[in-house]
């Protein structure tokens, strides 16, 4: 004779009162609300509103249309290619030098930090005032030296970007320099020591030792440096102004050149196609750093 088990069942019972938040949570919830009102506010409400104004398709075909805007894409190229790579690996060099447990290289640190200390504004000014052709200290140490005028610095769209691109980098280059000079020190000295007994010479121990385990950090370092240099119109904009004649416009200036001329649609417009550029570079810059 066979049985047949019948599974017992257990009875469900009614849901109980949700429970309610504790003291501690409520506290942190009111703390937290005047920072979600700060972002709503101050983050969400700004992009949200530029994005409105930028829907309308014409805005981008009148952009498009405008040959500065073609020429200012093609700067902000020259700007990130150029004046990146090259600050990040003076940057790279000079990590090295101020390493060195020297007295009189930590006084020439103190000296190299302070154009990255001090207000951008007075510095560029500062800069722009000795490039002017008339008055300016350049030109006129110039006139002793040679007995000739000197150029117009700033009237020609290569030199004026050129110099608006070495602006950038002297303003910068310090902090970017401390980043690696950090990374430099956080390697193990006895990895040097093995190697110097192994008999390495400078070069085989930055290639073996020094680049590997600086080279992720060397990228994260460009890729934020990408991001902030597409947000960043001191440079051109203090020094140059985008001229002559709105030659030396990245996208950066272009957005307050539009503004300027009441034109808001296209100023958001043109801050809308640089985010082809920098989403790009902060969901790399993410990946990388969640590994």
């Amino acid at each position: 004779m066979s049985t047949v088990a019948i599974p017992r069942v257990e009875p469900v019972l009614p849901a109980g009162p949700k429970k309610r938040l504790s003291p501690w949570q409520a506290w942190g919830l009111i703390l937290l609300t005047p920072y979600i009102l700060v972002l709503l506010v101050f983050v969400f409400y700004p992009v949200g509103y530029g994005l409105l104004l930028a829907r309308h398709p014409e805005s981008y075909v009148r952009l498009v249309d405008d040959p500065i805007f073609s020429r200012s894409v093609v700067n902000t190229l020259i700007f990130l290619v150029i004046g990146i790579n090259l600050k990040m690996i003076v940057a790279l060099l000079l990590s090295g030098f101020f390493i060195q447990a020297r007295t009189w290289i930590k006084w020439l640190s103190l000296v190299f930090i302070l154009p990255w200390a001090v207000p951008s504004i007075p510095t560029i000014l500062s800069v722009r005032f000795m490039l002017n052709p008339e008055w300016g200290v350049i030109n006129h140490l110039i006139f002793k030296l040679t007995g000739e005028d000197g150029p117009n610095w700033l009237n020609d769209p290569t030199i004026a970007l050129s110099m608006a691109i070495l602006m950038h980098i002297w303003k910068s280059l310090p902090f970017w320099t401390l980043i690696l000079i950090a990374g430099r020190l956080a390697i193990p000295g006895e990895l040097y020591e093995a190697a110097s007994v192994d008999g390495a010479s400078r070069w085989q121990k930055f290639r073996f030792i020094t680049w590997p385990s600086m080279q992720t950090l060397y990228l994260t370092s460009s890729i934020l440096s990408m991001i902030w240099t597409l947000g960043d119109f001191n440079s051109v904009y203090l020094l140059t102004g985008g001229g002559p004649a709105d030659l030396t416009h990245v996208l950066a200036t272009l957005g307050i050149r539009y503004l300027r001329l009441d034109q808001v649609d296209l100023s958001m417009a043109a801050i809308v196609c640089a985010l082809p550029l920098v989403l790009p570079l902060v969901y790399f810059m993410m990946k990388r750093l969640s590994r």
